[in-house]
């Protein structure tokens, strides 16, 4: 009974491959065998006639094929003597064949397969979750080789087609004489045809092998249903497709980076609406906060909010959209450092090295005793607290914005300090980076490893002094031997034309940028380098660069800002009001009163009183918990719900900076030295 009932199987399966012509019979075959497994009205005479006959219909099918196949050699035998072939000529027709080949090979092996899929399946215990889980798993691996194979094959056919219409037109070229502008015609379209050959890249048959890439279905969203309507030829179309939206299993949005034609050149047309709405919505929000009082960062944080996924969601590009952004992070401390000279930076080191320091290691002895008290895993303590303990500098610059003052009689300037401090927090997010991976390990470690996983920090630690130390010395090497020369070089050759001259001193940002990142350092530092390695050649030359670069800046600031917007989630934060209103407060009073605390200690006696204003400055979260939050969430470091806390802190202690600044300004600075940009 077991060998009829797997024959029964067999026929099932194997029958619609191919012998069963329309639905109708379908239905019978599929009808008659549901009767034959209940045993209802069919005598044991007509079921065994019946698995017979498909039976016999099967094994018809496979002898078929195995005359196919032979008559397939022969006809590769055939193609191989024949002298009047071309070798050219040759290999096509015989690829042709294998193609056949490999397609009963394939439809063969399918009916097996899924004959012993079925087995498997039936064999399985329908209560064993775990079990059902891997035989899904099973066969969605052998569904996404098929296709790929498929795909594959599809690829050749297309090929071989394309050869045959080419083949057709030389047979008709050589019938008739051609002109003079055909044959140079024909000329151009070999030669385009080699080129194309040699700048095609085989990305993904050099990639389906290569360990840790996985096959997975995705969905191709057509670019603009109105395309059909413009009366476009069939060409046009599948080159529109090439800029179409993919999406996989896990609902990720995927864009053309490069085109397999690279001939032909394309435009993502998605992040370029993208761009021109935003700059089309920042004028309106910018202009109301300042009509209000605020600064017009948050009218650009506003105008993300309105465009990002919790409003409109008409951004579609939001990497791309956030990656431009970066830049204005770059050229915002590059700005920064080209208003922070060496000199002064000189004189406020030892305050900038132990402010952060201290306050990174009180917020992370606090965020202990918390989870402690809370029962929070300890990594998931200190990677919140470091994610807290760091201040935005983009928006405290934009604070400083025209208030750059030198020191008077004999104080230290408080915004000396406060970049100071806010640079070496940035070499500490570049040393954050580098140990999550040892952090992420640790998370999941046992108490054995403890000794081990806290070498291996300090070790990292090692480097990363190591890489400051190098860091150092190409700034000193620069200064010394090559700024100087590089600048007259560029204002020589700028004379009437400062596109050199900006293009220059881009290009000399993006070096630093590179070193930096190259020696597993934070990218910003190195920008914030650069611009003091160019105040260092005098007033005159920071000011002729800054009229050059802040328009730059300006413009790509306001793509950063609505870059944070994009992650604000209004009505998470309307939901949570009340939670995240005392989790805010509590995280700006707590870093207000450490850094007051902290500058009390490492402050002279005479400037005392500029640890207000600093401390004001600090008593926010830095942007950049997103992206460190992002990681720690994929990692596993932090849960979905602290995530979303800690972007909705981040976000609302942003939102109290201005109030915070405004109100240490009005106390601590006189009237006449207050700017407006405050």
């Amino acid at each position: 009974m077991k060998a009829t009932g797997f024959i029964l199987l067999w026929t099932l399966v194997s029958l619609p491959c191919g012998q069963l012509a329309n639905p109708a019979e379908h239905e019978d075959v599929v009808k008659h065998a549901i009767k034959l497994h209940r045993g209802k009205g069919a005598v044991i005479t007509q079921r065994r006639q019946w698995v017979l006959e498909s039976c016999r219909k099967l094994s018809g099918l496979l002898r078929q094929k195995n005359v196919v196949l032979n008559k397939l050699k022969n006809a590769i035998r055939a193609v191989e003597k024949d002298a009047g072939l071309s070798d050219e000529e040759k290999l096509f027709q015989v690829h042709t064949f294998e193609i056949f080949q490999k397609e009963l090979n394939e439809s063969e092996n399918s009916v097996f397969q899924a004959i012993h899929g079925l087995q498997r399946a039936l064999q399985g215990d329908y209560k064993d979750v775990v079990n059902m889980k891997e035989s899904s798993r099973q066969r969605l691996e052998a569904l996404r080789e098929a296709a790929i194979k498929e795909e594959m094959e599809y690829v050749e056919l297309l090929a071989a087609e394309k050869h045959q219409v080419e083949a057709l037109k030389n047979m008709q070229h050589q019938n008739k004489s051609l002109s003079m502008l055909d044959e140079i015609l024909e000329d151009v379209r070999k030669a385009a045809d080699r080129l194309e050959e040699e700048i095609e890249e085989h990305a993904f048959d050099d990639n389906k092998s290569v360990r840790g890439v996985n096959f997975e279905a995705v969905l191709r969203v057509e670019e603009d249903e109105a395309n059909s309507k413009r009366n476009a030829s069939k060409r046009e179309v599948e080159d529109d497709l090439g800029l179409s939206m993919l999406i996989d299993s896990q609902n990720n949005q995927y864009i053309l980076t490069k085109p397999r034609d690279s001939t032909i050149p394309r435009a993502d047309h998605h992040f370029i609406k993208d761009i021109v709405t935003i700059g089309m919505l920042s004028l309106p929000c910018g202009w109301l906060c300042t009509t209000i009082g605020l600064p017009t960062m948050f009218g650009y944080i506003i105008c993300g909010v309105l465009l990002g996924p919790s409003g409109l969601n008409s951004i579609k590009s939001i990497v791309q959209v956030e990656t431009l952004g970066e830049f204005g992070v770059f050229f915002t401390l590059f700005l920064v450092g080209l208003e922070f000279s060496p000199e002064r930076l000189r004189k406020v080191w030892k305050i900038s090295l132990q402010g952060p320091c201290y306050m990174t290691v009180l917020m992370i002895a606090f965020g202990l005793l918390w989870g402690h008290l809370l029962q929070i895993r300890p990594t998931q303590s200190v990677f919140i607290s470091t994610c807290l303990s760091l201040s935005s500098t983009p928006l405290v610059s934009r604070f400083l914005a025209g208030s750059v003052r030198g020191d008077k009689d004999g104080d230290i300037d408080y915004s000396s300090v406060l970049l100071g401090m806010l640079v070496m927090q940035d070499v500490q997010l570049g040393l954050f980076i580098a140990v999550m991976p040892t952090l992420i390990q640790a998370g999941v470690s046992t108490y054995s490893s403890i000794f081990k996983e806290i070498l291996r920090i300090l070790i990292l630690i090692g480097q990363i002094l190591f890489s400051l130390a190098a860091v150092f010395l190409v700034c000193l090497v620069i200064k010394t031997y090559l700024i100087g020369p590089y600048y007259r070089k560029l204002h020589a050759e700028s004379k009437g034309n400062k596109e050199i001259l900006i293009l220059g001193v881009t290009a000399f940002i993006f070096l630093m940028l590179t070193i930096t990142e190259l020696l597993d350092v934070s990218m910003e530092l190195g920008c914030f380098l650069a611009g003091a390695l160019i105040s260092s050649q005098g007033h005159m030359v920071t000011e002729e660069i800054m009229s050059c670069i802040e328009p730059i800046r300006d413009f790509l600031a306001i793509i950063f800002f609505a870059s944070i917007g994009l992650h604000v989630f209004p009505t998470f934060v309307i939901y949570e009001l009340t939670v995240l209103l005392f989790l805010t407060l509590s995280v700006v009073i707590m870093k207000f009163v450490l850094a007051v605390l902290v500058l009390s200690l490492i402050l002279p006696k005479t400037s005392q009183y500029i640890k207000w204003i600093v401390s004001a400055g600090l008593a926010q979260v830095s942007e950049f918990s997103f992206v460190l939050g992002s990681r720690a969430r994929r990692a596993g470091i932090i849960s979905r719900e602290v995530y979303l806390l800690i972007l909705s802190v981040t976000t609302l202690s942003l939102l109290l900076a201005p109030a915070l600044w405004r109100a240490a300004i009005m106390k601590c600075v006189p009237r006449p030295e207050r700017r407006s940009s405050t």
